[in-house]
């Protein structure tokens, strides 16, 4: 089947000798969607269109009867992609389908059962009928020509008689391709017009309304009823300011004056006013000076305060200053702490091998115990037959005093062990997944001494990404810190110097989730979370201990936090979670 091709064009002319290109997708874009390739044939039931019939085979006027073989075993018209079953019979792909849709289908020329699996497209049966001869489906508007059914189409799209919509596209009407020019000439509302006043173009059914509303050369009555008979509408504007009938104020209506009148009365008006029209700018001037006076008096008001806000503006920088410098301080002790905890987490190693080495004494020890109890309880046995040897008092004496030598290696390793245990309290906590559950007791007292600024904020215990990731850490002001200080807990999250910064991508990308857990059965948690900014200096590799904070200053408000059920037995929790799915590995 020959596809249409969309810059297909058929031409026609006008009266004036104009060639006319008429677009075939929008001629046929007018007939309700229908393609070229849909339009019904002569024929064709009310609901049949397209080149292919919806249902059964062609209904074309063939030049010479086709054979039987030619014809559908169901709808007895020429075959339309035709179909062949087991049996050998043909059939038109819709037609088979309406059998094959049947319980048990049979073939209706011998009955045989039809299976679809055993039902092929037959091409060569398909070419033979597409080179049939047919008569062009326009042969009742009196087109004579004969061609192949595969030339069809091609043959529509130039056929003068085949009938097309108007190519204007607002037209409904639809005639031959051969009276588009005296359609388009003549007949069609919509063809374009000129006007004869301002010589704009439009189509005919607009030309009526365009000289009624818009056309600037058509002439029209003066509004006032003045003594002009027409004026152009183009000048109707200029005219108004001109008219004698036409209602004015008086220029001098922003100082007071209130008339109002026909243009032809307003110089009468102005020469007659005058002096009323001085007396009232007079007026209006001492009211301006007043104005005046009352401004230079209030700026002299507020020029007195400005000494003392300069004073206040003095001290509150030299504050600034101190509180800076305090801060420093904080942070230089703060450096401190994080590099004895650094120092904490190197020696983890060497406390779980001593813990081994401890547990192997320990062992030791017990069996030398149970080996002297047994010697004892033997010596008891010996000394109750016969006098006890010296080489077994000997044997005795040496035991004794390696379990004794033991004693003392043991307690030794349980001093040190206390020593260790109380620097691994710190990092017990430590986690390695990118999680930080922080466990905050004593609220009340801390959040006092956050109160009487005496420890203004609090940092948790290091944190990791992994074993060889990010080192981070929390920091939390539990009277709030900047905006939300006094009135909010204010939630940090601080990136650390750790051991493997060099192996890892900077800056810091990671996706921050900050809650605070509520204890209460509800499990209302409140969270934040945030995308590091990647131009901030918080996210940057740290340089010094740890970078500066950044977090959310408003994180919960004291009175939610109060009230809620996030402080239990004087505790609170504080979650950090950084998200490790997209971490490479260094």
């Amino acid at each position: 089947m020959q596809i249409l091709d969309q810059s297909v064009m058929s031409a026609g002319r006008l009266g004036d000798g104009r060639e006319l290109q008429i677009h075939l997708q929008q001629a046929v874009s007018s007939l309700g969607g229908l393609s070229l390739a849909q339009r019904p044939w002569p024929g064709d039931p009310p609901n049949a269109t397209g080149f292919l019939p919806s249902h059964g085979g062609f209904r074309d006027h063939f030049l010479l009867t086709p054979e039987p073989k030619y014809c559908c075993e169901s709808c007895r018209l020429v075959l339309c992609n035709p179909r062949q079953t087991e049996c050998g019979h043909r059939f038109c792909e819709t037609c088979i389908s309406d059998l094959l849709s049947k319980p048990s289908p049979v073939c209706p020329a011998d009955k045989e059962p039809l299976f679809k699996d055993k039902i092929f497209r037959d091409i060569c049966c398909h070419r033979e009928i597409m080179a049939l001869k047919v008569f062009c489906r326009s042969e009742k508007s009196g087109c004579k020509e004969q061609m192949s059914l595969h030339q069809v189409m091609d043959h529509l799209n130039v056929c003068l008689y085949f009938e097309v919509p108007c190519p204007l596209g607002k037209c409904k009407e639809s005639m031959m391709r051969k009276d588009i020019p005296e359609h388009l000439s003549r007949r069609c509302k919509h063809r374009e017009a000129t006007c004869e006043l301002c010589l704009q173009k439009m189509p005919l059914t607009e030309l009526q309304k365009h000289k009624e509303t818009v056309c600037p050369a058509f002439p029209v009555s003066c509004p006032n009823h003045c003594t002009f008979p027409s004026i152009l509408r183009s000048e109707l504007s200029s005219h108004q300011h001109d008219c004698p009938k036409a209602q004015v104020a008086c220029p001098f209506i922003r100082y007071g004056c209130t008339f109002k009148g026909l243009n032809q009365d307003l110089r009468d008006h102005e020469s007659s006013s005058a002096s009323d029209h001085l007396r009232l700018m007079a007026a209006r001037n001492s009211t301006l000076e007043a104005k005046v006076e009352d401004v230079k008096g209030e700026l002299l008001e507020r020029y007195k305060v400005l000494p003392g806000l300069s004073s206040r503006l003095a001290e509150l920088e030299a504050h600034y200053d101190e509180m800076r410098e305090k801060n420093r301080q904080l942070e230089q002790k703060l450096v401190t702490m994080q590099k004895l905890m650094s120092s904490h987490s190197e020696k983890l190693l060497e406390v779980e091998l001593e813990l081994r080495t401890l547990r192997g004494v320990r062992e030791e020890v017990e069996a030398l115990r149970n080996s002297v109890e047994s010697i004892r309880t033997r010596l008891s046995l010996l000394d109750g037959g016969r006098a006890g040897t010296s080489s077994g008092t000997l044997a005795l004496g040496q035991l004794e005093s390696q379990l004794s030598r033991h004693d003392d290696m043991l307690s030794v390793h349980e001093i040190r062990l206390a020593d260790i245990d109380l620097r691994f309290q710190v990092l017990e906590t430590a986690s390695f997944n990118g999680t930080l559950i922080w466990k905050i007791r004593d609220y009340k007292r801390r959040k006092q001494e956050a109160v009487a600024a005496k420890t203004l904020s609090l940092y948790s215990q290091p944190f990791y990404t992994g074993y060889f990731g990010y080192k981070m850490c929390a920091r939390v002001y539990l009277n709030g810190d900047g905006m939300g200080k006094g009135t909010h807990l204010s939630l940090f999250f601080v990136v650390m110097r750790g051991e493997y910064d060099a192996l890892l991508p900077w800056p810091f990308k990671q996706k921050v989730t900050l809650m605070l857990m509520d204890q209460g059965p509800a499990r209302k948690h409140l969270g934040d979370a945030f995308k590091p900014d990647s131009n901030s200096s918080s996210f940057r590799r740290p340089v010094a201990e740890m970078n500066i904070a950044s977090g959310c200053p408003l994180f919960v408000t004291q009175t939610l936090l109060d009230n809620g059920t996030y402080i239990k037995d004087d505790t609170i929790f504080i979650k950090v979670t950084v998200d490790t799915s997209d971490l490479p590995d260094p």
